[in-house]
């Protein structure tokens, strides 16, 4: 099962996560903004997590002291090596809970744009436009986080752990031209739908957490 962690502290923007999950197999969404604590899922039984966008900063964690309980899920998720992908703000809060450090960027970025994917599984069939909704970004990667992808205005668009499975982009995945007339302040550009291929990336990372997952059950059966 694959557990998604809706993050939106702004209601007409929680229609990102539902996005996420029409790309995911059997999953669970859990609203971390209203419970206010983390869920009480097993992660032995959590396939991968996904941890969702929002227009709140990782640096707003006395305005919503959610967020650090969620550093705290982060940091026992990572240790039990259970798959992430943290998309936006999961890329930001990530990060900072494995020490890195998050600043508001002084402008917002809605818009379609090219990015420079490295290689890795995740980015398979992944072309290099993809869509961006953001005011904050990764200023220092967290321990053991690489940077995997970059932009043009955005050196640590995207990361991943050396040791274990956990990826963040900077992008949204999930944001199509379906539902591009739900984007506040979206900017059209040159860049087209088109030529994106971004949602990609959601169904990469489930088939990668089934892979650790399946290697993970392997392993146990034959001790």
């Amino acid at each position: 099962m694959m557990l998604v962690l809706e993050n939106e502290v702004d209601l007409s923007y929680r229609y990102l996560v539902d996005e996420i999950t029409r790309y995911l197999p059997e999953h669970e969404v859990y609203d971390y903004a209203r419970e206010g604590r983390a869920p009480d899922a097993d992660l032995s039984g959590v396939d991968g997590v996904v941890v969702g966008g929002s227009t709140a900063g990782v640096y707003e964690r006395d305005e919503h002291p959610w967020m650090r309980d969620q550093i705290e899920f982060i940091q026992e998720a990572v240790d039990a090596e259970v798959p992430i992908l943290g998309i936006c703000f999961g890329h930001q809060i990530v990060n900072h809970a494995l020490g890195g450090e998050v600043e508001h960027s002084g402008r917002r970025h809605a818009e379609l744009v090219e990015a420079d994917l490295g290689d890795d599984p995740l980015f398979t069939g992944v072309e290099d436009v993809v869509p961006v909704l953001h005011g904050d970004k990764v200023v220092e990667a967290g321990d053991e986080m690489e940077v995997i992808a970059s932009a043009d205005y955005y050196e640590r668009f995207a990361t991943r752990h050396r040791r274990r499975p956990v990826w963040t982009v900077q992008y949204h995945p999930e944001f199509t031209r379906r539902v591009e007339d739900q984007g506040e302040g979206w900017t059209r550009n040159h860049l087209s739908f088109d030529d994106s291929t971004a949602t990609k990336t959601i169904e990469n990372f489930a088939r990668l957490a089934r892979e650790h997952t399946g290697e993970g059950e392997a392993a146990r059966n034959v001790a």
